[in-house]
């Protein structure tokens, strides 16, 4: 697994890392965040479904930003215990403009097999009918340990599930917690 890795990377990041500049359309879409932590100390990235536009992607950009936003969000765990990251997923306004199977499978296949273990916990709110249907034809590529790491979160459960996840100080002022989000062209926490 470890050589696969190795592989992977020199091909992925020829120059170690990716920088924001390779990722600038992506970046500027403002559509995920890593900021704060959720109460087991785990860093938070929070990711707006409905600003995502599938048409103006470019796929090896796209595949170059889910690998600079995982690559951040590592540098954001604590010095020692804690490996993994959470994440919120609103799904508000999320339409066939956002629709987007082959980027899905694509952050997919990144995240398990080259960031395998980092994904803590996913918590998806705002769930719409068109998302589900995408839904359907992602999870089976999903392998067994990771589908156990998603939750849906019911319109009426989501203040509480959240509540109980995340302190107030560290949940976004949208979801009605006192943390401003700031994109990566600010200052952030």
């Amino acid at each position: 697994m470890f050589l696969k890795y190795l592989a992977w990377k020199r091909t992925a990041k020829p120059n170690g890392s990716i920088t924001a500049d390779e990722v600038r359309n992506e970046l500027a879409q403002e559509k995920l965040y890593v900021q704060g932590h959720d109460k087991m100390g785990r860093p938070m990235v929070y990711l707006f479904g409905a600003r995502h536009i599938a048409a103006k992607r470019d796929l090896n950009e796209f595949k170059r930003f889910v690998v600079y936003i995982l690559d951040t969000t590592c540098t954001k765990l604590p010095p020692a215990g804690q490996e993994k990251f959470a994440s919120v997923v609103d799904l508000k306004g999320f339409g066939y403009a956002n629709y987007d199977i082959r980027a899905m499978l694509e952050a997919l296949d990144i995240m398990q097999n080259n960031y395998p273990e980092r994904l803590g916990r996913v918590f998806l709110i705002h769930v719409p009918y068109v998302f589900m249907a995408a839904w359907k034809m992602v999870y089976p590529f999903i392998d067994d340990n990771t589908k156990k790491k998603f939750v849906f979160v019911a319109d009426k459960n989501l203040d509480a599930t959240l509540r109980d996840a995340i302190e107030e100080s560290q949940l976004p002022e949208e979801f009605g917690g006192k943390l401003k989000l700031q994109g990566f062209n600010a200052p952030c926490n």
